[in-house]
């Protein structure tokens, strides 16, 4: 059965979800999560996407992004995944595929459920039970979101790169 085509909306926001191929680890240690969001912040400036908000779980990876053309989307994410994936097998001396199948995104109208999609994404430590505390959750936009961290890693609401 041929999959369906992507809804992509000008102007509109997408909560992007990613998981390891059969739920596996993905970030075994700190410096995989590290990477990840460095490739993320090149990816960002080359496809002119705005982050909002993100958080990195040790199988799955959520993002809040708003992109200059909705087309873009696809282009940034297979630039990520790539990237990460061709690391992560270097790194651990695997080969193959390390996501499952194509990556979710769902549009999200700008406005209050924007902000109540940001914070479902930073509270999903909690949910799962990784973290108690999310200022103590180092692999989330909550810190920065929030004035306490500055990883650059955000964009002020509703400004779009270009």
């Amino acid at each position: 059965m041929p999959r369906s085509n992507r809804l992509y909306i000008d102007h509109a926001c997408y909560h992007i979800i990613t998981r390891g191929n059969q739920k596996q680890i993905i970030f075994l240690d700190d410096q995989d999560f590290e990477k990840y969001l460095h490739i993320v912040r090149k990816a960002k400036r080359k496809y002119l996407i705005s982050i909002y908000a993100y958080c990195l779980m040790h199988n799955h990876v959520h993002l809040l992004i708003e992109p200059s053309n909705a087309k873009n989307i696809s282009n940034f994410m297979h630039w990520v995944s790539r990237g990460f994936t061709a690391y992560f097998n270097m790194k651990y001396n695997k080969v193959g595929h390390l996501w499952q199948g194509r990556f979710i995104s769902k549009p999200i109208l700008k406005g209050l459920y924007l902000l109540q999609c940001a914070e479902y994404i930073e509270n999903n430590p909690l949910r799962s039970g990784v973290a108690n505390n999310l200022m103590y959750y180092e692999w989330s936009s909550y810190k920065e979101r929030n004035m306490t961290d500055k990883t650059s890693l955000l964009d002020p609401w509703g400004q779009v790169q270009s």
